[in-house]
């Protein structure tokens, strides 16, 4: 196991005599390739055989010298990363990463869906559902005032409305690549690029 920071390890209580130390947390959450823990996850890393208040009291006792930080989420969550003082966000570079990439929807796995067992992808997935009823009720409406018939027809409802959502989305999502590639030509032509000039 490679040493932990210097940084790191000045500030840790050496005392061994603790079911769970320190050190321990800090290794294990550094090893792990994940940026951020909930005290649940990283119990069943540590030592699942330590109860959850003594991993929430070693957590506690880093946050206070600096060496975790913590983030409380309104459902009642609180994930913890290591305060990496290299970073302008107290996250290391990977995390950091994989924090700006790992939306609700992408950590939401086919087993979670189904055992209702990651409560934020699944609000997400509700409420991208409630906008896209209401587009799909718009341009339903539209496509009635101008007598044009729907895209995709079906002998059963759920059918026909599964494929004219489809459709609706493939349409917004093509809409959205369009209009950011010609914003992002935009303001790359708006730029103004400086004139070098040579020195006298």
């Amino acid at each position: 196991m490679p040493p932990l920071p210097t940084w790191i390890d000045d500030r840790i209580d050496p005392a061994l005599d603790k079911k769970l130390t320190q050190r321990h947390v800090v290794e294990v959450m550094l090893e792990s390739e994940r940026p951020f823990f909930s005290i649940q996850q990283l119990r069943a890393r540590v030592k699942p055989t330590v109860s959850k208040e003594t991993v929430r009291n070693r957590l506690d006792e880093l946050h206070e010298i600096d060496v975790v930080a913590a983030e409380t989420y309104p459902d009642t969550i609180t994930l913890y990363y290591v305060n990496h003082p290299e970073s302008r966000w107290p996250l290391s570079p990977d995390g950091k990463r994989a924090l700006a990439h790992d939306s609700p929807l992408e950590t939401l796995s086919a087993s979670d869906f189904l055992r209702l067992r990651n409560p934020a992808g699944i609000r997400t997935l509700v409420l991208a559902g409630f906008q896209l009823s209401l587009v799909l009720f718009c341009v339903g409406v539209g496509m009635i005032v101008l007598s044009i018939e729907a895209p995709v027809e079906a002998s059963h409802g759920l059918w026909a409305a599964a494929g004219n959502l489809f459709v609706v989305c493939l349409v917004l999502l093509f809409a959205e690549r369009i209009v950011r590639n010609r914003r992002d030509d935009g303001a790359n032509g708006a730029i103004p690029t400086p004139e070098r000039t040579s020195p006298k």
